[in-house]
């Protein structure tokens, strides 16, 4: 008998455990969030929103803040699936950059890990409207923490 760690799941089969959750975070239901694609070795992930009405600012544009948490979610999963879904990424710090406003409809978000330290993970969010056009950029700093040490309030 060996200590040797669970197989991973195939990109595949993850994707397919994201799309048929049926307990999903309720701020991704909020803002739309289905898994589009799933790319461990790269440690990416593929995310859509779909950026409601009622996310708009008096121009008819997404306030900035749904935006932030779009990018910090899409950031978060690509720790999630980095570490084997074994842990959670509470975000220490985030810079985002917004670079054309957003409007409502389906938005791309790809979140990728640059680095995952000993203690600290390096992401890296992008957000495009439905033509391609990249609409906000974001880095954050997050801290890996596993499940069972995840205290819930």
């Amino acid at each position: 008998m060996t200590d040797a760690a669970p197989p991973r799941l195939s990109d595949a089969a993850l994707l397919e455990r994201f799309q048929a959750s049926t307990n999903p975070p309720t701020g991704s239901v909020t803002l739309g969030f289905r898994m589009l694609r799933v790319d461990q070795a790269n440690m990416t992930v593929e995310v859509e929103f779909t950026a409601s009405d009622a996310f708009c600012n008096p121009m008819r544009q997404i306030q900035g803040g749904y935006l932030c948490a779009m990018l910090d979610d899409a950031m978060s999963v690509a720790g999630a699936v980095t570490s084997g879904m074994t842990c959670v990424m509470p975000t220490l710090e985030m810079k985002t950059s917004f670079l054309r406003p957003a409007k409502p409809g389906k938005l791309r978000c790809i979140g990728k890990v640059l680095k995952w330290g000993k203690t600290i993970a390096f992401t890296e969010g992008e957000l495009f409207d439905a033509e391609g056009q990249l609409l906000a950029k974001a880095t954050a700093t997050a801290k890996p923490t596993p499940f069972e040490k995840f205290k819930r309030p």
